[in-house]
C-alpha cells in the first residue's frame, strides 16, 4: 500500500474496462435532457457543436461489427453498416461534421471512448447505472431480448424457467448474459450456460445441437429468424432498456448538440427512415433523452 494514488489509478482503469462488458440492459426513467438543456434551447444541434470539434470538422464514432440489422458489414466488403453506421451518418450531417467510423472490440469501446481515441459509441450498449458512472447516454433506441430455439422448439420452451436445466448458450458481455445468469441463480437444475463470441456465434451451437436455446436482442432475432429458417424466436421480450450514443462525461457540450441532432432526426422523419429501412421501427423512442436508464 505503498503507492495508495497508484492504486487508485489501477483500480479506476479496471472499473472503466469492466463498463465495457455489458451489452444491452434495463430501462425507464430519466431526464429528456441534460443539464445544458436551457443553453441549447434556441440553437441548432449545428450551433451546439463544441469549437474544437468545429475547427477539426470530425466526429469520430466506434461501433462493434457483429450484431446484424445494428452493426454489420455489406455483403462481400468492409464497409459498415446498419442502423448504427446509417444513424452516425445522419446524426454527423446534422452537426455538419465528416463523419469517420471505426469498427473495435465491443469491450474496447468504452476504454478507447475515455482515452479520446473515439468521440462516440454507437453499438447497441445499454444505457445502464453501472456504464454512466463513466459516461453519459443519448438514448436513441429501446428493446429487449428474446429466447430463440431451433424451428419447432423441439424442447417445448415458454419463458426463462423452460431453461433451467438446459444447455444455454449466451453472448459473452451482453445483457442477455445478465438475464440467464440472473435467471440460472434461481434454477435447479441449474442451465449450462456457454458464452460465444457474438449472438450469429452462439445460433451455430442451436444448429449443432450442443445448445437448445439462446436470448438475442429482438431486432437482431428477429433478423436471424428472417433470413434463416432454421430458428425461431419466442415472443416476450425480457429486460427491455434503452441503447444509448456514449458520450464521454466531460463532452457536455457534444452530449447535448447529439441529442438536439437526434431530437431533429426524430422530428423531421429521418429517424423513423432508417429504423424502417431495417425492420426495428418497433424500438423506437419517441424523444431523444439523456441518461433514461435504470
Amino acid at each position: 500500500m505503498a503507492n495508495h494514488r497508484r492504486l487508485r489509478a489501477v483500480a479506476a482503469l479496471a472499473a472503466v474496462a469492466a463498463l465495457a462488458v455489458t451489452s444491452c440492459g434495463r430501462s425507464e426513467k430519466g431526464s429528456d435532457a441534460g443539464p445544458g438543456a436551457s443553453a441549447a434551447e434556441g440553437k441548432t444541434a449545428e450551433e451546439l457543436v463544441p469549437a474544437s470539434f468545429r475547427k477539426s470538422g470530425v466526429l469520430r464514432v466506434a461501433t462493434a461489427v457483429g450484431y446484424p440489422p445494428m452493426e454489420m458489414y455489406k455483403p462481400g466488403t468492409t464497409e459498415l453498416t446498419g442502423v448504427d453506421p446509417d444513424l452516425a451518418q445522419a446524426v454527423a450531417d446534422e452537426l455538419g461534421l465528416e463523419l469517420k467510423l471505426t469498427n473495435a472490440a465491443f469491450d474496447g469501446l468504452i476504454p478507447g471512448l475515455k482515452s479520446s481515441r473515439f468521440d462516440l459509441v454507437m453499438s447497441s450498449m445499454t444505457d445502464s447505472p453501472q456504464r454512466r458512472q463513466a459516461v453519459d447516454f443519448v438514448d436513441y433506441f429501446r428493446t429487449g431480448g428474446v429466447i430463440m430455439t431451433k424451428k419447432g422448439n423441439p424442447e417445448g420452451i415458454k419463458t426463462l424457467d423452460d431453461l433451467c436445466g438446459k444447455n444455454v448458450v449466451l453472448a459473452k458481455g451482453s445483457s442477455n448474459l445478465e438475464i440467464g445468469q440472473q435467471k440460472n441463480a434461481e434454477c435447479d437444475p441449474k442451465m449450462r450456460i456457454s458464452q460465444s463470441e457474438d449472438a450469429p456465434t452462439g445460433l451455430l451451437q442451436l444448429e449443432s445441437g450442443r445448445a437448445v436455446a439462446t436470448i438475442v436482442d429482438y431486432p437482431v432475432a428477429a433478423m436471424f429468424a428472417k433470413k434463416n429458417p432454421a430458428y425461431q424466436v419466442l415472443p416476450t421480450q425480457y429486460g427491455a432498456a434503452p441503447w444509448g450514443i456514449a458520450v464521454n462525461k466531460d463532452q457536455s457540450g457534444l452530449r447535448d448538440a447529439v441529442q438536439k441532432a437526434l431530437q431533429g432526426l426524430i422530428d423531421n422523419g429521418g429517424y423513423k427512415k432508417i429504423l424502417d429501412k431495417y425492420g426495428v421501427a418497433d424500438s423506437a423512442v419517441p424523444r431523444a433523452t439523456v441518461n433514461d436508464g435504470k
